[in-house]
């Protein structure tokens, strides 16, 4: 049964010790208890079957709900017949199997990463607490290299974690066999008479990964025979650095970043690799993704020699980064908002340009009930040219000119909704009532409030 203490990670310096079984008992214990749900990563290669068969063994044990889930990409000639031997394997063990077909595109990311992609959006929407895969101490190796020689930061060197959380799901993913060499887990297979699929693309030196595998480290190992686990050891080393940074760009963020965006004052103010580190932690909690290296350090170029009234603009698949008023801020784009009038005929909330739009009652403030009885009323966006006069002691004026004068950025302007009775301008988010249609302190008035979608 497993206990409710901290795990201690598995040793890669031992590579497992030998012992698969054991190895993914470290790997368990903290982390998985009764009832949880596990569902294995079952492609039927000689890893994954190890890994099904190893957590069979333990599931009596544990007290875990065990499952696998086969995802069926139709890129191999045999994908049908690998199919058919995962379903007999799980039969003959008793565990559920669930194949998923997915559809495989490679356009613009190549076509192991789109396979691996869809794969992970079949993970993802799993009913599960767990999905168990079984990269082990080759695969960490090889990735660690691979890396390495694409330039990459300590993230990537880090390689693959025993355990993190799916994005874009609440299902977490478990590697229990990180610290087993390919070696040991095929010494395991034979010893427990297990058989497995080989799939043929493995053997295709095209490929990095199997360049690497086939070409480069046979002769690595004949020079440096420990070379996985001073791999896997340098990949410990990197994941330790990658969580400093991310405290760092935390703790560089706690005074950097509010509800404006980021302070130029503040990244400008710190060493360059310590900004740099502070913007690629900001573009992350912002949900932009990894954005490649280059394109970072030109968007700090052009932040550390901005000034207050710069107006930059950085678009990058999609996402619009800019400036305004010595603030860095993610905007959300106009894409799916209509541009089409919406009328409202009393309800309380009225969905507008992906947001609400409120309506309460009130006495003597907001919205005369009575002056918007006089026409239909409709909501729409901002055409230009628009006029208000929310300050009854003020003479009407422009909305640019509101705007302004509140220091609302202009690319929030554009998804304002401006409400009309009949041709005249009632009411405009952010701006507040035209003196014409305020509420006297005997009537009867609507609040209204604005309530945009989410950025």
């Amino acid at each position: 049964m497993g206990s409710s203490r901290k795990p201690a990670p598995a040793d890669p310096e031992r590579g497992g010790g030998g012992d698969p079984l054991s190895a993914v008992r470290q790997a368990l214990a903290g982390r998985v208890l009764p009832q949880m749900r596990l569902c294995v990563g079952l492609s039927g290669g000689l890893d994954s079957t190890v890994l099904l068969h190893l957590l069979h063994r333990l599931q009596p044990e544990w007290g875990f709900v065990l499952s696998a889930v086969h995802v069926h990409h139709g890129l191999s000639p045999q994908a049908d017949a690998w199919v058919g031997f995962c379903q007999e394997l799980c039969t003959r063990l008793g565990v559920p199997l669930k194949v998923e077909r997915v559809r495989v595109v490679g356009a613009g990311v190549g076509l192991e990463a789109a396979a691996r992609q869809a794969r992970y959006r079949v993970y993802a929407g799993l009913d599960a607490d767990y999905v168990v895969l079984a990269h082990q101490q080759d695969d960490q190796a090889e990735t660690v290299l691979l890396n390495l020689l694409r330039g990459s930061g300590v993230d990537g060197l880090a390689a693959m974690p025993v355990e993190r959380a799916i994005e874009g799901g609440r299902v977490r993913l478990l590697r229990p066999l990180l610290a087993v060499s390919r070696r040991e887990i095929q010494a395991y297979a034979r010893a427990q008479g297990l058989a497995w699929v080989e799939d043929e693309s493995n053997l295709d030196t095209r490929h990095a990964r199997n360049h690497l595998r086939h070409r480069v480290l046979p002769e690595i190992e004949r020079r440096f025979p420990a070379y996985r686990q001073s791999l896997t050891r340098a990949a410990r080393h990197y994941a330790e650095c990658a969580e400093l940074l991310a405290e760092l760009a935390a703790s560089d963020a706690a005074e950097a970043v509010t509800g404006q965006g980021l302070s130029l004052a503040r990244l400008t103010a710190l060493t360059r690799p310590r900004a740099k580190n502070l913007l690629r932690g900001y573009l992350a909690r912002e949900g932009l993704g990894r954005w490649p290296e280059r394109r970072i350090e030109a968007l700090l170029d052009q932040l550390m020699h901005a000034d207050r009234d710069n107006r930059i603009e950085f678009r990058l698949d999609g996402d619009t980064l800019r400036v305004w008023r010595g603030w860095l801020q993610r905007v959300p784009g106009r894409s799916g908002v209509s541009e089409a009038m919406v009328s409202w005929r009393g309800e309380a909330r009225l969905p507008f340009a992906g947001g609400w739009i409120t309506f309460t009652p009130a006495h003597g403030e907001g919205l005369s009930l009575a002056r918007l009885r006089e026409a239909p009323v409709t909501v729409r966006l901002r055409r230009g040219g628009e006029h208000l006069r929310p300050d009854c002691r003020r003479p009407r004026r422009s909305l640019k000119h509101l705007f302004q004068e509140r220091a609302i950025p202009p690319w929030e302007r554009e998804r304002l909704p401006l409400l009309y009775a009949g041709d005249a301008l009632a009411w405009v988010a952010g701006l507040g009532v035209d003196c014409a249609f305020q509420a006297q302190s005997d009537e009867a008035g609507l609040v209204i409030a604005w309530q945009p979608g989410a950025r």
